[in-house]
């Protein structure tokens, strides 16, 4: 079994398995037609623009801002640049195997099954918490909207469940203390829901509507097409980047030097701090190597679309980081909306409104991209055998994964409208980077090849040399912390970066010996150490999920595999 396990799908028959539709004796149901093939360059970077300006730029900024000040903004570049040799491989990868399925796909081609699974099961974790995530936020800014216009929804059709009991606890126990003082505003709007809910008791009747309703919206357009999904995708992409590039060029003119300095006041330790918040903001990128299959030239077009929208992004968000900390001091940015908290803290209280809008539209199209993608992932693996067969069904009409999508609209959907996920960036931050390590490690498995003509082709630049230089100089730095994690009280909530430190040598070791390509190690150490960066707890969760996943491979996945029945068969 070890070696069936780690059999791999070699590059041919990937592509021949997508060309030929797959044969009925092999997949009865799933041979009725091939995705649409309608995208461009533009309409790709306008996707990745599209996942990446969203609730980031209007709420996760603000928690960043106030642990690293204005330093933030190298943290969003730190995160470019380790997103950017992460796009790179992904590039690579696209040119060569330009078909549905992202990361899960390419972990095929080079690590093997097993591991495919598992970065398949691990992106299915993170569209789908990701998404869950983005749905409650935009539910979040559109009530704002409402009640900027004077429109009120019921409370209790608003929130979730646990947020409101939690709430109603918390002021009835406050109140009995003689501590009303301590209870906030939205402590008390959301415990007023749990008061005016219909049901009896403990049972009421709770839900987050709009957040049901915009994620039935956006699977229905993504259901009917990638024409009408491009469509809205580029309307709205075009209006919420010219709101921005307006706020910061009006919010420029408040913007008062001295709140620049410190531009470190929690040090660099601060800044990293961000991490899963910057870095949850920037994830969505890999989301349209998921659409390989509905680009008119995706060898050339695809890279091309993920390196220019993860470029226009960084400096979006760089501008933004310096304007908001900026205009006022860094301590008062831990909020959740922080761009329409600075201007009304500068009296420009009616921007607020355009903000909202935009908030609105940011976070829209971020589902829009992720709901397109999950069902995609979805689909590839249901070619595999991977998944059952109903996965990989094209729509005659709409040409589009069908029933997959409809089954990302009910793992959304449902879970959206009673949930209240508090861990949901970490955990989609880890879920990510664990997928950019692979594509990067993947790529130092690729067989070479010769650059061809209009495809792209990863620049090699020898590791033999400099690596050990850039491992040194970490060593000389860093020695010291590295020698306390060691004697710290806490010593097993370091492994992560015990982990770190020993691929970090291994690495350098192999690139001594083999002369690996400099990028992708280099994207690979840089996205590890993102990982080391977040909190223990998210790593125990991830391990918990992989674990759920081999159970399901072994039990299902691994029987059922098409590449393991055509071992047999011949």
């Amino acid at each position: 079994m070890s070696k069936n396990i780690f059999r791999r799908k070699s590059v041919a028959k990937i592509l021949a398995d997508v060309e030929c539709g797959f044969s009925d004796a092999e997949h009865p149901g799933t041979a009725q037609a091939h995705l649409t093939k309608a995208l461009n360059v533009k309409d790709l970077t306008l996707m990745g623009i599209a996942a990446v300006v969203g609730a980031g730029i209007f709420s996760t900024i603000g928690e960043a801002a106030f642990q690293g000040g204005p330093g933030v903004s190298i943290l969003f570049i730190i995160t470019a640049v380790t997103c950017g040799f992460s796009a790179l491989c992904y590039a690579e990868f696209a040119s060569r195997i330009p078909v549905a399925g992202s990361a899960y796909t390419y972990a095929y081609a080079s690590f093997g099954e097993l591991i495919a699974w598992i970065i398949g099961w691990d992106l299915l974790m993170e569209y789908a918490i990701g998404n869950i995530a983005v749905a409650i936020s935009w539910s979040e800014y559109f009530v704002n909207l409402l009640e900027g216009f004077h429109i009120s929804m019921p409370s209790y059709l608003t929130m979730d469940y646990y947020s409101a009991l939690t709430a109603h606890e918390q002021v009835a126990n406050l109140t009995a203390a003689g501590n009303v003082a301590e209870i906030t505003d939205r402590m008390r709007h959301a415990a007023m829901a749990f008061e005016t809910a219909p049901g009896a008791g403990s049972f009421k009747l709770i839900a987050n509507i709009p957040a049901l309703a915009i994620t039935v919206l956006i699977t229905w357009l993504v259901y009917i097409g990638i024409r009408e999904t491009k469509k809205a995708t580029n309307a709205m992409v075009l209006l919420k980047v010219a709101i921005v590039i307006v706020v910061i060029l009006l919010g420029f003119f408040y913007v008062t030097p001295a709140n620049w300095s410190p531009f470190l006041p929690n040090g660099f330790g601060g800044v990293m701090k961000g991490v899963s918040g910057v870095f949850f903001a920037y994830i969505g990128f890999d989301a349209i190597s998921t659409t390989a299959e509905e680009c008119k030239n995706p060898q050339k077009d695809l890279p091309k679309g993920m390196i220019y929208s993860l470029l226009i992004c960084t400096v979006l968000y760089v501008l933004i980081a310096l304007v908001l900390t900026g205009m006022v001091s860094y301590k008062d940015l831990q909020v959740g909306d922080p761009l329409a908290f600075v201007f009304a803290k500068v009296g420009l209280t009616k921007i607020s409104y355009v903000i909202s809008i935009s908030a609105v539209i940011a976070t829209a199209s971020v589902l829009l991209i992720f709901q397109l993608g999950q069902p995609r992932i979805w689909m590839s693996m249901s070619r595999d055998g991977l998944l059952p067969k109903a996965f990989s069904r094209i729509h005659p009409k709409y040409k589009t994964p069908s029933f997959a999508t409809i089954v990302t609209g009910f793992v959304v959907a449902i879970p959206a409208l009673f949930l209240n996920l508090t861990e949901v960036t970490n955990l989609t931050s880890i879920g990510t980077l664990f997928a950019f390590v692979l594509v990067c490690g993947g790529v130092l498995l690729l067989p070479k090849e010769q650059a061809q003509q209009g495809r792209f082709k990863l620049p090699y630049i020898n590791s033999q040399f400099i690596m050990p230089v850039l491992f040194l100089a970490a060593v000389i730095a860093f020695w010291k912390p590295m020698l306390n994690m060691f004697t710290a009280d806490d010593v097993h909530q370091k492994f992560p970066y015990m982990l770190f430190i020993l691929l970090s040598t291994s690495l350098t070791v192999l690139s001594v010996i083999k002369k690996l390509s400099l990028i992708p190690v280099l994207g690979l150490l840089s996205c590890f150490y993102l990982m080391a960066e977040l909190e223990y707890e998210s790593w125990i969760r991830f391990l918990i999920w992989l674990i759920i996943g081999l159970v399901i491979y072994f039990g299902y996945s691994y029987r059922n595999s098409a590449l393991g029945k055509s071992a047999q068969n011949e």
